[in-house]
């Protein structure tokens, strides 16, 4: 996918993310699959709010796994509870794929992937395709650290250093 699409779904869906999160609603299942995107108009969606979950609710589960386990954060694989961070872990790794053309984290079992997932850094982005710009590769590795809080603190923060990385190309 062109990089300057990227960027610009990218930003649409921080920015849908960040709206979502400030109404403590968390998405669970940030995936290509679940973003709509129409290349001639730019329009991007995101869909599929079928396991998002309230973040003040007292009726969130931990200990389960829901979502695509290829695209989940750490805590979420680990059954913990979940924030907006985790979304926003999963956007990393969409940005990710979309760049490269490859998921950062694959496994011939779901073990093998969600130890990769809580253990292992992932190839930089700009390593597997050198057409990624090194600004786009900080971003995806700063979305997809194994601690939350040292991950974007927001939605609007992760939009605002993908709209810097896309007006600096």
């Amino acid at each position: 996918m062109p990089i300057s699409a990227v960027l610009n779904i990218g930003i649409e869906v921080a920015t849908a993310l960040d709206f979502a999160h400030n109404h403590d609603v968390v998405h669970r299942d940030i995936k290509p699959a679940n973003i709509i995107y129409d290349a001639e108009s730019g329009s991007v969606k995101v869909t599929d709010f079928g396991v998002a979950c309230l973040t003040n609710s007292s009726r969130t589960k931990t200990g389960t796994m829901l979502g695509s386990p290829s695209y989940m954060s750490p805590e979420q694989v680990d059954g913990k509870k979940v924030d907006g961070g985790s979304d926003l872990f999963s956007l990393g790794t969409t940005l990710y794929q979309l760049s490269t053309g490859q998921l950062p984290f694959v496994a011939d079992t779901l073990a093998g992937l969600t130890h990769k997932i809580c253990n292992e850094k992932q190839v930089d982005a700009i390593k597997v395709h050198s057409k990624v710009p090194a600004c786009l590769s900080r971003i995806i590795n700063k979305a997809m650290r194994k601690q939350r809080e040292d991950r974007y603190k927001s939605g609007a923060q992760m939009a605002k250093a993908l709209r810097l990385c896309r007006d600096s190309l």
